[in-house]
């Protein structure tokens, strides 16, 4: 079997060196040993750092993505997790939106001004109330006008 030394794992998967070490001493990744003062790595540690990528991607932390990585290399994931994940990017989701959707309003409101504009204090009032990072709950959609 080929391994791979640091270098080339550092340019296949676009992970700076430090990087790695930084996940091999949080128990993430394991070299299998070293040819000189170089790490070396089982090639499927890129798959492994493409499962990490993905963790930190969708928002879960380094703890978490450990957790869901056992040491013998298999996966033990949490679909409870991944759900309770995805509920909380739809909701990201949402406030995201609708900040894009006050932003997109604001910059072709014909009022005066902005503070002229019902719609845009309306959006104001909500930000105020904490609503825009509210947990699902659906701030007020701008009218047309």
């Amino acid at each position: 079997m080929r391994y791979l030394d640091i270098a080339e794992v550092v340019q296949r998967a676009d992970v700076p060196a430090s990087t790695l070490r930084f996940y091999e001493t949080k128990g993430l990744i394991a070299s299998v040993g070293r040819h000189g003062l170089r790490r070396l790595f089982d090639p499927s540690v890129l798959e492994r750092l493409a499962l990490i990528a993905l963790g930190r991607a969708a928002g879960f932390s380094l703890d978490e993505v450990a957790h869901m990585l056992a040491p013998d290399g298999k996966l033990r994931i949490d679909r409870q997790m991944l759900v309770s994940k995805a509920d909380e990017l739809d909701k990201t989701i949402r406030k995201l939106s609708i900040m894009r959707d006050g932003l997109r309003h604001a910059a072709v409101c014909p009022a005066p001004s902005h503070m002229e504009c019902p719609t845009f204090r309306r959006i104001l009032q909500v930000a105020a109330s904490g609503a825009m990072a509210t947990r699902g709950k659906r701030a007020p959609q701008p009218p047309a006008h």
